[in-house]
Formats: C-alpha cells, sequence, structure tokens
C-alpha cells in the first residue's frame, strides 16, 4: 500500500500541472525594460541610430539595385513608429519602478528623521534634568565660600596664643556618651 503521508487527502483538490497562460518574472521584466530605457537615453544609442538613418537612406538613395524603400521611406517610418511603440511602455515600466524605488526611499527617510527626531527630543529631556541637577549641587565657589566662614567662625573661637584663657568651667562631660578614656584625658589637663 501506499504511504499515508504522500497520499493526498479526498476533500483537497489537486493543483494542476499544467497552466494554460505562461508564467512570466514580472521583476525580470522590469529589469530589462528599466536597462533598456536606460540605453535609450545614452549617446551610444544615439550614434548607432543615426549611423543606421544614413546608411538606410545612403542605400535607397544612390544603390539602385539595392532600393527596397524608395524614397518617401515608409518602410523606415514603420520602423521607428514600431520602436516607438515599445519604446515608450518600456521607458514607462521604468519610471514606475524608480517611483516606486523612491517612494519606499522617502517613507525609509520620513521613518528615519521621526526616529532621529524623537531622539533628539529625549537627549533634550535628559539635558535639561541634568541642568536642574547640576543646578542643586553645590559648587566649587559655593563650598569654598562655606569653608572660608566656617574658618572664620573657628578663628573666632580660638582665641589667640599671646592672649590668656578665661576661667569659664569647662563643659560638663556625659558619662554616657564619652568613653572613658576620654574622661580620663580630660580630668588631667
Amino acid at each position: 500500500m501506499s504511504d499515508p503521508s504522500t497520499r493526498q487527502r479526498i476533500d483537497t483538490p489537486r493543483i494542476s500541472r499544467w497552466r494554460l497562460t505562461p508564467q512570466f518574472d514580472v521583476e525580470a521584466a522590469g529589469r530589462f525594460g528599466e536597462s533598456f530605457a536606460r540605453f535609450l537615453g545614452t549617446g551610444r544609442y544615439l550614434a548607432i541610430q543615426t549611423v543606421f538613418v544614413i546608411v538606410w537612406i545612403a542605400l535607397n538613395l544612390f544603390a539602385v539595385k539595392l532600393q527596397w524603400d524608395p524614397y518617401p521611406f515608409i518602410l523606415l517610418n514603420l520602423a521607428f513608429s514600431t520602436q516607438a511603440a515599445y519604446a515608450a511602455p518600456l521607458i514607462l515600466l521604468a519610471q514606475n519602478r524608480q517611483e516606486n524605488r523612491d517612494r519606499v526611499a522617502l517613507e525609509e527617510d520620513r521613518r528615519r528623521a521621526e526616529q532621529t527626531k524623537a531622539d533628539t527630543e529625549f537627549l533634550a529631556r535628559e539635558l535639561a534634568a541634568l541642568r536642574l541637577a547640576v543646578g542643586e549641587v553645590a559648587t566649587r565657589d559655593y563650598l569654598r565660600h562655606e569653608l572660608e566662614d566656617l574658618r572664620d567662625m573657628l578663628i573666632e573661637l580660638v582665641p589667640p596664643k599671646g592672649k590668656k584663657k578665661s576661667k569659664q568651667a569647662p563643659p560638663p562631660v556625659d558619662a554616657e556618651t564619652t568613653e572613658p578614656a576620654e574622661i580620663v584625658a580630660d580630668s588631667n589637663s
């Protein structure tokens, strides 16, 4: 018997292997159209076409036995019309593809601009917060001024060496918070 994993289910229709319409690679056709349209816009194409037209007209005017398109050059006109009929849609196809690429690039640029703007706004908020925080921090000048004030107060409290100390009683010693060695050192002085 056949393997159940290779069997198809009865309720699922089979996919046909044959297709009635030919399948085209849209991207390949688009790339070909762009390359052809790019070639039509080059100086090389203009030079080739000019040489071709000059040779065509010269052969049809001066080579009597080789005349396949007499003077009004209707066949040459038909060739140009056919070429224009194919060139115009190919050029439009190339323009549409370029427009799609430009649209995608524009959307990407807008997304990047929005992200950059959001990042810039975030950094601006962070910078403002840092400025506020730094404003609350003591500056060097402030600390210097405070230290000078403390020094001046200490100088006022400590009498100069030439003056005698006043006979004031030393401050009372709290036995609970003072270490025994400190009490002994105070009593010896």
